[in-house]
């Protein structure tokens, strides 16, 4: 067993981490670290509101049994080097200084944005882009780290990417136009979102969200140069628009592509099923039974009904049709979990995967 602390588990990713590495068979949660004002506390009375007493519990299954006593540590009282890997769950002006400390001794599996920009630093999505795998000895070596930085992408891309690789593979992408319904949890609960605000309604701007998609998408599905050790992004051009609507969890998006060869509905089926059936992270302990499912029914996907496929790590898709604007146009609606595909459960497929490459 590797032996794992997660920093930031008070909050809804954190919780979320909490689950997915309930019972786990190769991770071991030791520690759990949060705010000062969590610290000391244990992680039940962490996580219940001091006014109500009642728990902020984010998952609908309740507080795992192993957790529930755990004592919060302070970041302070925790030492790096007596871990195997950490997982972080923090707001990325935190990250952006603590991340890095930890790095130096090592490695770091992060849900924030603040270093998915860097040269030196892949956005890895299990299945998608493993080979930029590679960029992470690069990003050791000059950064003089033990460790490493390994951040997911925001769980908006994630579903759009995983959808575009079987297209790109098969068929050459040109032009992408997506707009996305993001879940409430999206926000988390700091800020969070307005009731009021929400309620009978729809928000047609998330700020940032837009231009975090439209870069990350390019970055995961470039190439990885061997001789140079760093990613070429991609050429595609993305379009996107990202609303916030009254759904609990789950993002829908629907999307517009441009094939640069001739794409029917039912090709792409195939592709995206082929890819699915034969992904690489298959046999990992959190992965899908099925990576993509290609649903018929046209009033499917529906968050309510879709994002708990597989326990919320299926990118489900449906509403596959041909496009009438562009000459070599296929347009679908997804649906992904944000918060477990997306996020914490997205994160510990990818250390699952880490381990069997021997990167940790």
């Amino acid at each position: 067993m590797l032996k794992v602390a997660l920093i930031g588990s008070t909050g809804a990713v954190g919780q979320e981490f909490v689950v997915a590495l309930n019972k786990h068979p190769w991770f071991d949660l030791t520690h759990i670290v949060s705010s000062e004002r969590s610290a000391g506390k244990k992680y039940i009375d962490a996580i219940r509101d001091p006014q109500s007493g009642i728990l902020k519990w984010h998952n609908r299954e309740q507080v795992p049994d192993y957790i529930r006593d755990k004592v919060v540590s302070k970041i302070d009282d925790i030492d790096p080097k007596n871990f195997d890997l950490i997982f972080t769950a923090l707001e990325s002006d935190d990250a952006q200084v603590i991340e890095p400390k930890l790095a130096r001794h090592v490695p770091v599996i992060s849900t924030a944005a603040a270093f998915r920009y860097e040269n030196d630093v892949p956005i890895l999505i299990p299945g998608i882009n493993d080979d930029h795998i590679e960029v992470l000895k690069k990003q050791q070596k000059e950064r003089q780290w033990k460790g490493f930085i390994a951040p997911l992408p925001n769980c908006t891309t994630t579903g759009l990417a995983i959808t575009l690789k079987p297209l790109i593979d098969n068929f050459g992408v040109k032009n992408v136009f997506m707009t996305s319904m993001q879940a409430l949890s999206g926000a988390g609960r700091s800020p969070g979102v307005i009731a009021l605000d929400i309620l009978d309604n729809v928000i047609p701007y998330i700020p940032k969200e837009e231009e975090k998609v439209q870069i990350e998408t390019k970055k995961i599905l470039g190439k990885y140069d061997d001789a140079n050790k760093e990613i070429l992004t991609n050429d595609i051009k993305v379009s996107c628009t990202c609303t916030r609507v009254p759904v609990s969890d789950g993002h829908t998006e629907v999307v517009f592509v441009e094939t640069n060869e001739k794409a029917d509905p039912s090709s792409v089926k195939q592709k995206m099923i082929e890819f699915s059936n034969n992904v690489s992270i298959k046999k990992l302990p959190s992965a899908p039974e099925e990576y993509i499912v290609v649903n018929d029914d046209p009033t499917r996907p529906q968050p309510r009904v879709d994002r708990e496929v597989n326990d919320g790590m299926t990118t489900v898709v449906g509403r596959l049709r041909k496009d009438s604007v562009f000459e070599n146009g296929i347009k679908y609606v997804l649906l992904t979990h944000n918060e477990k595909m997306g996020s914490a459960k997205g994160a510990v497929l990818l250390a699952e995967m880490f381990k069997t490459k021997k990167i940790i």
